[in-house]
């Protein structure tokens, strides 16, 4: 019986080969799993997963007991958060001002300023009810009658009334639905009509892919444009007022992102397709 048949069998255990240790070698899995109780489970657990950054972060805030970090500074960034929440509700998502793009400027102009609206209302709302759960800990966290305690229970009842009155849908619905409607009846009825037509035309493939590659040119300019502006408009209002909010409230994290990244990523790899795939695509099927 060789030495795999035997392991198999439970009589010897399997050699890792030079070079090579096995898997359940590198991670000690079956420690875990032969110990006795919760609490050596869990120290197992942790010796395997290592020190990192989160961890640091966890043991650092955990070591600031104070609820508020500058407690003189607080009111005065308070209010300016609640401030730049104001002016980022009133103007965040108004009209964008677009270069000259000939007739389809009407038809670019309402997309971007859906997806302006989109990442500018989304973020609006993600931070007023993050600062809102923030005042709440942090009240819960403080002596009772503190002047740490008098201050964030009047920043909480604020932040919870701005919190009612700026959260909305970051983009109409019904706007939504019949936009995509028509986008969806027109394609489709345009692309029908050059499919039909474009099996024996070389002329006629040629300009349904220049048409698709475009389209998804166009796209991508229109998303990372989009993505553009909102992160501007973001940035010159909330930035500043909210990361001194934070710091005056100490051991915080970072204050939550915008999604005007996830978009200009979303750009990229439409514009991607726009030159990598659609090209090879609409060749390849129409061709066959």
């Amino acid at each position: 019986m060789d030495d795999v048949q035997k392991s198999r069998l439970g009589t010897e255990p399997i050699e890792p080969r030079e070079g090579e240790p096995l898997l359940l070698d590198r991670i000690d899995a079956l420690r875990v799993l032969r110990a006795s109780s919760a609490e050596e489970k869990g120290a197992l657990l942790e010796e395997l997963g290592g020190p990192g950054k989160v961890e640091q972060d966890i043991v650092n805030e955990l070591s600031k007991v104070k609820p508020l970090w500058r407690t003189h500074e607080f009111p005065e960034a308070h209010r300016m958060a609640m401030r730049s929440l104001e002016v980022l509700d009133r103007n965040g998502a108004r009209p964008v001002q677009l270069p000259r793009l000939g007739p389809v400027k009407p038809i670019v102009k309402l997309v971007v300023q859906l997806i302006t609206r989109w990442i500018v209302k989304g973020y609006k709302n993600t931070l007023v009810s993050h600062i809102r759960k923030l005042y709440e800990r942090r009240e819960a966290n403080s002596i009772w009658g503190s002047d740490e305690h008098i201050e964030l229970r009047r920043a909480r009842l604020d932040a919870t009334r701005v919190e009612q009155g700026l959260k909305e849908n970051p983009i109409g619905v019904s706007t939504f639905l019949l936009g995509g409607a028509f986008v969806s009846s027109a394609a489709n009825a345009v692309t029908s009509h050059l499919v039909s037509n474009a099996v024996d035309n070389d002329v006629l493939l040629i300009v349904i892919d220049v048409f698709f590659a475009l389209l998804l040119l166009g796209l991508s300019w229109t998303v990372l444009y989009s993505a553009a502006v909102a992160r501007r408009r973001i940035r010159l209002t909330t930035q500043q007022p909210i990361q001194a909010l934070y710091d005056a409230i100490g051991a915080a994290g970072n204050p939550p992102r915008d999604q005007s990244y996830h978009f200009a990523a979303i750009a990229i790899i439409l514009l991607i397709l726009s030159w990598v795939v659609v090209h090879p695509i609409v060749w390849a099927v129409f061709i066959n």
